[in-house]
């Protein structure tokens, strides 16, 4: 894990396309261990966060480490899984073959990829369809076809872009107490939604909002500081002292 204790950390991170500033002198520092998560409507930076974080994305200026690797992370690319809010599936490869082709990219054997496929495909409830091609499979299916491909190779941090979305409650809540083992296996979870009550599954949180981090910490310290019962109105205090600033 990383030295500095410290899963992310970055300074003054902002991102334009053209006259659009999708990050706004973000700093932020993630530690080991968590889940964390990035909460706010679409459009408030969350997917560009975490595509620099990658490496996918330069910044325009900022810095940022990500294992303590200055990004882009290259060096510890294979302790990072990744699990885009666009599905990266191969809709001509079957599920298992999708699972299969990805811990081979990343260098496992095949008994590791075989022993691996078998047990996330139980964490999504999808072991019923590991020779099913991807195209035949519904939106949510494919979506925990792209969970189980984040998960294949036990990363030590996981970019979870939106993993719930089209997940039904009951799995949703399986999902949530998966994240909860990881983190105690000494992983981190990071995990972007703009479902707010979700936000008390996670250890920290920090609140977006047009590429500004408005509130960064425990979700119950996050409602105390803003007077609100939940974070919904918290998120809402929190913009309209932002906009009188």
């Amino acid at each position: 894990m990383a030295n500095s204790g410290l899963a992310i950390a970055c300074r003054k991170l902002t991102k334009r396309f053209g006259e659009v500033e999708a990050l706004r002198g973000v700093s932020l520092e993630i530690p080991s261990g968590v889940t964390f998560g990035l909460l706010g409507p679409n459009g408030a930076g969350k997917t560009t966060f975490l595509r620099i974080c990658l490496g996918l994305t330069p910044p325009t200026s900022g810095t940022a480490e990500v294992l303590d690797e200055k990004i882009p992370p290259r060096r510890v690319l294979p302790k990072i899984g990744y699990m885009p809010q666009d599905l990266a599936v191969y809709l001509d490869l079957t599920v298992g073959e999708n699972l299969a082709l990805f811990g081979r990219l990343v260098g496992m054997d095949e008994g590791a990829i075989k022993t691996r496929i078998a047990e996330v495909l139980r964490l999504v409830e999808l072991e019923g369809r590991v020779d099913s091609l991807a195209s035949t499979l519904s939106g949510g299916m494919r979506r925990r076809t792209s969970l189980a491909i984040a998960l294949l190779h036990d990363p030590d941090l996981l970019l979870l872009d939106e993993p719930t979305v089209g997940v039904d409650p009951e799995l949703r809540a399986s999902f949530w107490s998966y994240f909860g083992e990881l983190t105690k296996r000494g992983k981190t979870v990071v995990i972007t939604t703009h479902y707010m009550e979700e936000a008390s599954h996670c250890d920290l949180v920090a609140l977006m909002h047009v590429g500004r981090v408005l509130s960064r910490g425990p979700p119950a310290t996050i409602k105390e500081r803003a007077g609100a019962a939940n974070l919904d109105d918290a998120f809402l205090a929190l913009v309209r002292e932002a906009k009188t600033a």
